[in-house]
């Protein structure tokens, strides 16, 4: 037989939580019905994003194949379609987008507005490091022949830090200045070193070979010992 008061606790116990659900029922029920359209709209704003992501995406690299034609409307298209990935695009493909417009005006003559977007990107602090350096590095590059070598020489010393991924066409870029510069026994010292670099693209060590053949220096073929 059930002990009467436990009959009696139970009793409490379903009034009390009859109480709790008439008093606080409303909010409990808001509280669920906030947390389902808070979860909603999170995979909504997920789905959404990943929609916006491949659509630029796509943009981009249609404006890469433009690029790529011969100069023409279709070329001309590419500017276009770049413009709106730095308009819509997140940071990494705004970043691109402008990296290979900066291009596009180099090459169409217009080296100075090339050169004004590449140190955009330089020194965007929301763009990746690396593209803020590759940035630097065509900024560089680009005016190898006619930019002030102390100027370029400071912008692009620190990609040539051992550790950095972009040392070795850095070091060339170093090298061509030291050519330029009328110092040919620093620039041999620096190519002998990229030559036997196997960690640099062979690119990179063909074009430092042929370099060293020009100034008068054995090959640097070889591994460094």
């Amino acid at each position: 037989m059930p002990d009467i008061f436990d009959e009696v606790s139970e009793d409490l116990r379903a009034e009390r939580a009859q109480q709790v659900l008439k008093k606080y029922g409303g909010m409990m029920v808001a509280a669920a019905v906030l947390v389902l359209v808070a979860t909603a709209a999170f995979q909504g704003w997920r789905w959404y994003q990943a929609r916006e992501t491949a659509r630029i995406a796509d943009i981009y690299i249609a404006a890469l194949r433009a690029a790529d034609q011969p100069p023409g409307a279709e070329r001309d298209a590419a500017r276009t379609q770049l413009d709106q990935v730095v308009a819509e695009g997140d940071s990494g493909y705004r970043s691109l987008a402008r990296l290979r417009e900066a291009a596009l005006k180099a090459d169409a003559g217009d080296l100075a507005g090339g050169l004004a977007m590449f140190n955009q990107v330089a020194t965007d602090r929301a763009a990746d490091p690396i593209l803020r350096d590759l940035a630097t590095l065509y900024w560089v590059t680009r005016q190898i022949d006619s930019g002030d070598p102390g100027l370029l020489l400071a912008r692009i010393g620190p990609l040539a830090a051992p550790d950095h991924p972009l040392r070795a066409l850095a070091a060339e870029a170093q090298a061509l200045l030291a050519i330029r510069q009328d110092k040919p026994d620093t620039a041999r010292d620096i190519l002998k070193r990229l030559a036997q670099d196997v960690t640099a693209p062979d690119g990179v060590r063909g074009r430092a070979n042929g370099l060293l053949a020009q100034l008068g220096a054995p090959s640097g073929s070889g591994t460094a010992p």
